[in-house]
């Protein structure tokens, strides 16, 4: 079993050497079988540099050049391309995902679960420096997905999360171009019938570099995707559903 973590980085040159050092420090002393692939968002600086030299010295890690235009959802579907794990997990380059939570992610799945999910606002989860104004946005995005999906998991808005292989196909075709992809592979794996755990986790804020998520820019974008997936969900007669399996006790739904 192998795991492949995807992380789109575009001008992080003074946070992406400690953010793959974290990770592949942390998953060779768990001996989990890995691979980290960077995907370089046109970066205009030494970001690519940087990946190219620890990739050199690292076996486990590929530098990916975003064929396409730039956005967050572009350079993640370019890394879903080319992973070759079992499951993937999507990673911010910034630092702020904790490596340690990745592993619990990864035995979440060999537990039996389709997806591992995080959230920072349960007990045992944490949030470090986190800007007020995009904390309370961050709540009431999710109070309103919550309500509209039904939902008990609070944190979907979220990045950093896993999926088994298996999941990753069957939510195609991705079609966001942003940070509105973090709303849209999670509420597809939930909408098509994938089965999901909802482990704490960690959050701390970028001690480097300049956010890439502007607010005022992705309102509607975020509106639209959960739209679409409301209408999937509502209208589609079930067409992109899983086929029903059995799934273990443990592989249930989480409910928080």
């Amino acid at each position: 079993m192998k795991l492949s973590i995807v992380i789109p980085a575009k001008n992080e040159e003074g946070s992406i050497a400690a953010t793959l050092g974290d990770i592949t420090d942390t998953l060779s002393a768990q001996h989990i079988v890995f691979e980290v692939v960077v995907v370089d968002d046109h970066s205009t600086d030494a970001t690519a540099r940087i990946v190219e030299d620890m990739a050199a010295r690292q076996p486990g890690i590929l530098l990916v050049r975003n064929p396409d235009r730039t956005g967050y959802g572009m350079a993640v579907r370019a890394g879903l391309r080319r992973f070759s794990g079992d499951a993937v997990a999507i990673m911010m380059a910034d630092g702020s995902d904790d490596a340690a939570d990745l592993v619990r992610y990864w035995q979440a799945l060999n537990e039996g679960a389709d997806c591992a999910f995080g959230s920072r606002f349960i007990r045992g989860g944490r949030v470090v420096d986190y800007p007020t104004h995009k904390l309370v946005l961050n709540r009431f995005a999710n109070l309103f997905i919550r309500a509209l999906f039904g939902l008990h998991y609070n944190d979907v808005t979220n990045a950093f999360k896993c999926y088994r292989r298996a999941v990753i196909e069957g939510m195609q075709p991705l079609i966001s171009r942003h940070f509105n992809l973090t709303v849209e592979m999670p509420l597809k794996a939930i909408v098509r019938g994938y089965s999901y755990a909802v482990l704490p986790i960690a959050w701390t804020n970028r001690q480097t570099g300049i956010s890439k998520l502007k607010i005022k820019e992705m309102g509607s974008r975020y509106l639209f995707i959960v739209l679409y997936l409301w209408l999937e969900k509502h209208l589609s007669r079930g067409d992109y559903r899983r086929e029903a399996q059995p799934q273990p006790e443990r592989a249930r739904h989480h409910h928080v």
